[in-house]
């Protein structure tokens, strides 16, 4: 189908895969897209859906019935709320992450783009983005799709993170490097 020649595996992969094409049958690519964006981002902000998501001390009844008080609040409803309560049925929750990630390579795949994850010290504005995505196409020969991520550890410019090949210009990276050779002159 969609997915032969995506190399997405485990529990993550194959729930991607199905979800995946079930968007295609329904024609709701998209807003499944933004659905798990938005989920994820929720995850990221909530230390107590992390928990419930990573937890194994809360039952399968539990969960779901959490995960649908959380999905009713940020408005996630349909083919993704009714996925998202599947998985915390079969006691897969703690896969999701994994599964909203391969779910954005194997839809940006089917769409002939290519994914990236980027993660930078500070967040990229419009500008910048536009700018990253030309020089990564410009590179690639393909459209790219940007999976953008905040450390502040980076203190610095950017990591940039193509299937296994990485770009890393942080000025963490750059300090360490110039601590080693240091450390090797003297």
């Amino acid at each position: 189908m969609a997915s032969e020649d995506q190399t997405v595996s485990g529990v993550a992969g194959r729930y991607a895969t199905a979800l995946l094409e079930l968007a295609l049958e329904e024609k709701a690519l998209e807003r499944i897209e933004t659905d798990l964006n938005r989920f994820g981002e929720a995850l990221d902000a909530s230390e107590d859906l992390a928990r419930l998501v990573k937890s194994p001390m809360f039952s399968s009844d539990d969960q779901g019935r959490a995960l649908a008080s959380i999905l009713d609040e940020v408005k996630i409803e349909g083919l993704t709320k009714n996925f998202l309560l599947l998985v915390a049925r079969n006691r897969r929750l703690f896969a999701v992450p994994g599964m909203i990630g391969a779910f954005r390579a194997l839809a940006a795949a089917h769409r002939g783009e290519v994914g990236a994850t980027v993660t930078t010290a500070s967040q990229l504005n419009d500008t910048q983005v536009t700018a990253l995505k030309q020089a990564l196409k410009a590179a690639l020969g393909k459209d790219v799709t940007l999976d953008q991520r905040v450390d502040p550890s980076l203190l610095g410019g950017l990591t940039v993170k193509v299937g296994s090949r990485m770009i890393d210009t942080s000025l963490r990276t750059k300090l360490t490097r110039l601590k080693h050779a240091m450390k090797e002159v003297g």
